[in-house]
């Protein structure tokens, strides 16, 4: 046999073997559930659904509807803290920085 022969059956036998496994592999995938489990709620009915419970916002714990309505407004009628002047401008100074920054990436300062 000659050089040429067998380069030409080398790919025949190449091609045929790649061809093979592109079509086994495709039949081996798993496949897509495209229905969700019949235990699922649908969404339309969760969305209609009245919540009466709820969590503390401060810790976290179980509350009726008519503590957290009452803890809601305990905390708009309290105002925030106030921020030491000093630690506020640091604060503004670090997000100018973070903003420079991501504008100009060269720069280190």
């Amino acid at each position: 046999m000659n050089p040429n022969m067998m380069k030409q059956i080398l790919f025949i036998a190449l091609s045929i073997s790649i061809s093979l496994v592109i079509l086994v592999s495709g039949y081996c995938q798993k496949q897509v559930i495209a229905l969700p489990p019949a235990d699922d709620i649908p969404e339309e009915i969760l969305r209609t659904e009245i919540i009466t419970a709820g969590r503390s916002p401060m810790d976290g714990s179980p509350l009726t509807a008519a503590e957290y309505a009452e803890l809601e407004l305990k905390l708009q009628e309290i105002p925030p803290p106030e921020l030491n002047p000093k630690i506020r401008d640091s604060i503004f100074l670090l997000q100018i920085k973070q903003n420079l920054l991501k504008i100009f990436p060269f720069l280190h300062f």
